[in-house]
């Protein structure tokens, strides 16, 4: 979130999602959600027969109760009651079918949903971080959740009206037709009308719903930074700003959904006027045909059980014509939902390192050599830069903001790939390394802190899973977290929310080093690791890094230059370039820029 003049604004360019929304289409959105479906197609085949189980005997039941009609008309009851119990039976299996196949619908359903959300968080955790830089996360988390579940909805409503509509238009055809053609005519030249009706707003609900959920997205991503910004918000008195910035969404929001919701809602209605009047027009063909009598012709065989037989079909037709309608605008929603997360599946991931080298323990030699690296194409910051580290060296990257010392660090992780020239671990490349292996080599702790929801304990053990309390201890005691540790109510089995809920910045912070220290890996990175620490701690916290780094080679991040004077390599950086190189006394010799920076902070005013 950046905090300007006029408020927050939320990162990202949620405009071009929405294009990118369009480019998709929805053929190929409905392609992709056919191929999901494709695993479940037996339990897709069993709703189907349960589905023609279901329509056969519900337009079997209202056949018995004309044939009742008609031994009531001709007052011989005699048959009456095993019309009637026939009925009953028939629609006791409509019932039991019907169950049974709600069951299979929200099973297919829910799996579906399931297996599309975890390829999705699949995805996630292979595309780079370039993506995840550039996206706001709460539009991503908005693809993931809330998308997710309105093509949940979809697709339920899809399975479980779908297709018991299609069977119902086709086994009602086949009862009227062969019933009487003249009437079954009636209906037939209706419906073109009724279909045409549906199709007209469908077809211009799509690219509503597609808005939507672009702007749902928005507004969840402006929730999610104003959450994660409130002491700025509040610090900088821009509550005001944020609360109008939001409701300029949420307007967006309301218009948008307010025309989706409205140009969807006449389907039903503007359908369901075309199943009274094909209604009427059966009631008043019927009874013409009673009325004259016909013996044989076009109105041969209608009686008046008959005739409630026929308007009973005349509804059952017509009524999976409104249903279809409903869904049909259900799935234009649950497509374009859909297809915002066929975006992030789409993403192109990183490139595989299954066939990389594994790097073993790592002995520490790194070197770096005309390494060029850019975030923007067209913009440079990394530009030819040569570092050699030898194993146990303990090397500061200092200089102003944004010169690139947080860039190397990115590069020397692969969590970004340089544009050219390369960095050698052990004199081995590491873009022909695995990543997990590369990574497994360090030990970071970033100005950042990291926590997740779950004890204190759990915590530390993501840094060696298989570490025992003893020296889940000595790693607290090491990093001065153990004293503040044991005064938690529970100790290290003291729950922390999200982020390390109530804990104070430098306690976090604490707890973030320990978990290094836990592990211990051949090489460090320390990006201002003591920034959130009071200087009396940062000592002893310094004391103990010292012990920590001793034989490793570390990577240290720096603004307070008291921090780094007994480097064994200071790196100075400016404009992405190291201008600089060499230990703390001969820096300060060449009056250059590292001793402009070290003045500007231990000169006083």
């Amino acid at each position: 979130m950046a905090l300007t003049s006029s408020g927050f604004i939320p990162q990202g360019n949620l405009n071009s999602d929405s294009s990118a929304l369009g480019k998709a289409g929805r053929k190929g959105t409905v392609a992709k959600v056919l191929k999901a479906l494709r695993k479940y197609r037996f339990l897709i085949v069993l709703s189907l027969v349960l589905a023609t189980v279901s329509v056969i005997f519900t337009l079997l039941v209202p056949k018995e109760i004309g044939k009742a009609v008609d031994s009531i008309v001709s007052s011989g009851d005699e048959d009456l009651f095993i019309h009637l119990l026939k009925a009953g039976i028939f629609a006791l299996i409509v019932g039991v079918s019907t169950y049974l196949m709600n069951l299979i619908n929200n099973r297919i359903s829910f799996l579906t949903v399931r297996d599309i959300r975890n390829e999705a968080i699949s995805k996630l955790q292979t595309l780079p971080l370039k993506y995840i830089d550039s996206h706001p996360s709460g539009d991503i988390v908005s693809r993931i959740i809330a998308d997710i579940d309105q093509f949940s909805d979809g697709l339920l409503l899809g399975f479980s009206q779908a297709f018991t509509g299609v069977m119902t238009i086709l086994g009602t055809l086949y009862f009227m037709l062969s019933m009487n053609i003249a009437v079954s005519l009636v209906v037939i030249c209706v419906t073109p009308l009724s279909l045409f009706v549906a199709k007209f707003i469908s077809s211009r609900t799509y690219s509503m719903f597609k808005l939507q959920s672009a702007e749902r997205g928005e507004q969840t991503a402006l929730i999610d930074e104003m959450i994660g910004n409130e002491k700025v918000v509040k610090a900088y008195g821009k509550e005001a700003d944020a609360v109008e910035k939001f409701d300029e969404i949420n307007e967006r929001l309301r218009k948008s959904s307010l025309r989706a919701i409205f140009f969807s809602s006449l389907t039903n209605p503007c359908t369901r006027f075309v199943n009274a009047v094909c209604y009427a027009l059966v009631a008043l063909t019927g009874s013409l045909f009673i009325i004259g009598g016909f013996e044989s012709g076009i109105g041969a065989g209608i009686t008046v059980g008959t005739l409630t037989v026929f308007l009973s079909y005349a509804n059952q037709y017509t009524k999976p014509f409104n249903e279809i309608s409903s869904v049909i605008s259900e799935l234009q929603n649950a497509i374009a939902c859909a297809a915002r997360v066929f975006e992030i599946m789409e993403e192109e991931s990183e490139s595989s390192d299954e066939m990389m080298g594994e790097l073993a323990e790592a002995g520490g030699t790194i070197e770096l050599k005309n390494v060029n690296f850019s975030y923007v194409e067209d913009k440079e910051l990394i530009k030819n830069l040569n570092v050699d580290v030898k194993p146990g060296m303990k090397v500061a990257i200092v200089g102003p903001t944004g010169c690139g010392k947080t860039t190397i660090i990115n590069l020397l992780m692969r969590f970004y790939d340089v544009n050219s020239g390369e960095i050698l671990v052990d004199g081995q490349n590491i873009a022909e390394l695995k990543r997990k292996s590369l990574r497994s080599n360090y030990g970071m702790v970033l100005q950042e802190t990291w926590l997740r929801s779950g004890t204190i304990k759990e915590n530390l053990l993501l840094a060696k899973e298989d570490a025992t309390d003893e020296e889940i201890i000595n790693a607290a005691k090491m990093s001065h977290a153990h004293s503040f540790i044991r005064r938690l109510p529970n100790g290290y089995d003291t729950v922390i929310g999200e982020g390390g809920g109530s804990l104070s910045q430098g306690q976090k912070q604490l707890l973030c080093i320990a978990r290094v220290m836990l592990a211990l890996p051949p090489m460090l990175i320390l990006d201002e690791a003591t920034s959130s620490i009071d200087t009396r701690t940062e000592i002893r916290i310094q004391k103990a890094f010292n012990t920590m780094m001793e034989g490793r080679t570390s990577f240290i991040v720096a603004h307070r230059l008291s921090t780094i004077m007994n480097a064994d390599l200071i790196l100075v950086m400016k404009d992405g370039q190291v201008i600089e190189q060499g230990n703390h006394e001969s820096l300060l010799a060449a009056k250059g820029f590292y001793y402009e920076l070290y003045n500007s902070q231990f000169t006083k005013i």
